[in-house]
């Protein structure tokens, strides 16, 4: 700082300047330093002009890594973000920020998707670039797409565009949001995400992730998605599926164009009658009348899974350069790939989301996508560096460390503390590997009870609550 016309005022106004630097640079955790390699900062910068581009208290950069904090935080409210923030300008500056949480609640809806969406790109990128060539087939990329849904809350804007399902009575359900995301099987992080209502086919849902495919991919799914125009129309783009075969489409081998093996021929698929709705009359009217389809059945020796007899759909034809058993492996792979969704629901608790409109459900449910990410990067640093499964590092133990090691990292007086933290961190999470259990059985059963409390059978304003509600059998005529 030049202070020619008042000298003895320079230190004075230094010691001023420095903290004012602090006050903008001070973010609400130390993520934002610690994930700095993977998002560019330019990502998170105020607009030239327009939107976004006052400067405020909760800037971009401040209101993304808050929501981040949240979803790597569970249970954690918006009102503790705003506090957790106003101790930070208490430390750092003299601006008192309220303790209410409105500013941050519309800083959030102030947060254009357009930049959600670049780091969803972005954190897969750095994930994938770390895992190396690991996840390949014949050297091409795989690629896995699969669905699932989580319940939103019932709010009149929510109910309107995700509405719960028809079974439910209306003030009884919740809203509910199908996503289908396209996942690398390389590092297990989310490429691209698609969402609509519960009634949507996962086909469809499917059918808006294809521009993110490239040309020499390998897209593994299950049943769902073994259609006939997914199988026509993909390898027209270059990229080549590899799915269960549906369990209406009955398989005979004696039936088939030419044999490649044992349980393992060419196929030709006639063109179905019937228009699938998603289609137009002349978008279904360019499909081939047939198409040529490898269809393969494997025994699955291993314990623990539900079926031991699976037939899979591919169009690589090749069995020479696709050999049946590495297609069988690669859809083992797909079963372990499932466990992205187990830690996003369960453990990042992304089951029920938490925002009230169909806008900010949108942003919420990238942020996590954007955390999932950031964690699978860490964890592929780890197995890189230490040559480790990437199966065998825990995503909650990740989840953990770089929460505690991140604000140990802020605390470090010089950058050889910080490398050494980061380096205890990844050798912490290559040593601390989930057991190998590959015979271990896992049934889709819940053992805790839940509490003797009767289902909510009609809204609350009509239900009457029933005496020694321990004991009840049915909630039949309970209205006022």
């Amino acid at each position: 700082m030049h202070t020619p016309i008042f000298p003895s005022l320079r230190a004075r106004l230094a010691g001023f300047g420095r903290r004012v630097d602090s006050l903008r640079q001070a973010t609400l955790s130390q993520l934002e330093e610690f994930f700095a390699p993977i998002l560019p900062p330019q990502l998170l910068s105020q607009a030239d002009d327009g939107s976004n581009s006052r400067d405020r208290i909760f800037t971009i950069r401040r209101t993304f890594w808050g929501f981040i904090f949240q979803v790597l935080t569970p249970n954690t409210s918006c009102r503790a973000v705003t506090l957790q923030l106003r101790g930070l300008f208490g430390l750092h500056g003299d601006q008192q920020i309220r303790s209410a949480s409105s500013a941050y609640c519309q800083a959030r809806q102030r947060l254009p998707v357009e930049r959600l969406e670049e780091a969803l790109r972005l954190s897969a990128l750095a994930a994938d670039q770390r895992s190396g060539m690991h996840g390949r087939l014949a050297g091409r990329p795989v690629k896995v797409i699969d669905a699932t849904t989580v319940q939103l809350p019932d709010t009149e804007a929510n109910q309107s565009r995700f509405p719960q399902p028809s079974a439910q009575k209306p003030g009884c359900g919740f809203p509910v949001m199908k996503m289908a995301a396209l996942l690398s099987l390389a590092s297990g992080a989310i490429l691209a995400v698609a969402r609509e209502n519960l009634h949507w086919h996962d086909v469809r849902l499917f059918r808006r992730l294809w521009s993110c495919l490239r040309n020499g991919d390998v897209v593994l799914g299950d049943r769902a998605f073994a259609d006939y125009v997914s199988l026509a129309q993909l390898p027209l783009q270059g990229v080549d599926l590899v799915c269960r075969n549906h369990q209406a489409r009955k398989v005979d081998f004696r039936r088939c164009e030419r044999r490649l093996g044992p349980h393992d021929a060419v196929f030709r698929w006639n063109k179905p009658l019937r228009r699938p709705k998603y289609l137009t009359q002349r978008q279904f009217d360019r499909l081939p009348s047939y198409i040529l389809v490898r269809v393969l059945r494997t025994q699955m020796d291993r314990p623990g899974f539900r079926t031991t007899t699976v037939t899979l759909v591919t169009t690589l034809l090749d069995a020479r350069k696709y050999p049946a058993h590495e297609l069988s492996a690669l859809f083992l792979r797909r079963w372990r790939l499932e466990l992205c969704f187990r830690d996003l629901k369960t453990t990042m608790r992304m089951e029920q989301l938490r925002c009230n409109s169909p806008a900010m459900v949108r942003k919420e449910s990238l942020a996590f996508l954007i955390a999932h990410n950031l964690i699978r990067s860490v964890m592929a640093d780890a197995a890189g560096i230490y040559d480790v499964p990437l199966d065998r590092i825990s995503f909650k133990g990740a989840v953990d460390a770089v929460r505690q090691f991140s604000a140990a990292r802020a605390q470090a007086r010089n950058r050889k503390q910080r490398r050494r933290l980061e380096d205890d961190l990844l050798s912490g999470l290559a040593r601390d590997r989930v057991p190998d259990r590959p015979g271990r059985r896992e049934p889709r059963a819940v053992k805790r009870r839940p509490k003797p409390f009767p289902l909510l059978t009609r809204p609350r304003h009509d239900y009457k609550e029933r005496p020694h509600r321990n004991r009840y059998k049915s909630t039949k005529n309970t209205s006022v």
